[in-house]
């Protein structure tokens, strides 16, 4: 009766500590899970707000460019749109903050001429299409 009772006690340590064990990296699992997907989640939403600030600054270029209307595509509204790009950035990746370094590198030698020059209107929108294309590549890579 001795070795029975010892072999049950055996057989429920045993169910014990897997059962705790198995708990641990359950929850540890979900834990991790759940960061991965808020992480996502935050670049997600980043980006889109990124590509929208993109669409509406290309938007005020176009309008101040080939409309003339500088008050709708006013300069201005441009540098905040390209501020808020800087900082949303941020929440991204790596290569889409460098891209947008480089768009408000772009922008701020060739925003008094959008106006004027043919030449300062292709180098910022082709810095936006290359900062659009970074972020459809960083999305893409998302869990």
């Amino acid at each position: 009766m001795d070795t029975q009772l010892q072999t049950k006690f055996k057989v429920y340590q045993v169910t014990l500590i897997f059962s705790i064990l198995f708990s641990l990296i359950g929850f540890s699992y979900n834990v991790w899970r759940m960061e991965v997907s808020e992480q996502n989640n935050t670049v997600r939403m980043a980006s889109f707000e990124v590509l929208q600030s993109l669409s509406t600054l290309e938007q005020l270029i176009y309008t101040a460019h080939y409309d003339g209307d500088f008050q709708a595509g006013s300069p201005r509204k441009a540098w905040v749109l390209v501020g808020l790009i800087n900082d949303l950035s941020v929440l991204t990746s790596v290569n889409v903050e460098q891209k947008a370094v480089m768009l408000h590198d772009v922008w701020s030698s060739n925003w008094d001429t959008i106006g004027s020059s043919d030449e300062a209107v292709e180098r910022i929108v082709s810095s936006i299409e290359s900062m659009r294309t970074e972020i459809k590549q960083q999305l893409k890579t998302l869990n």
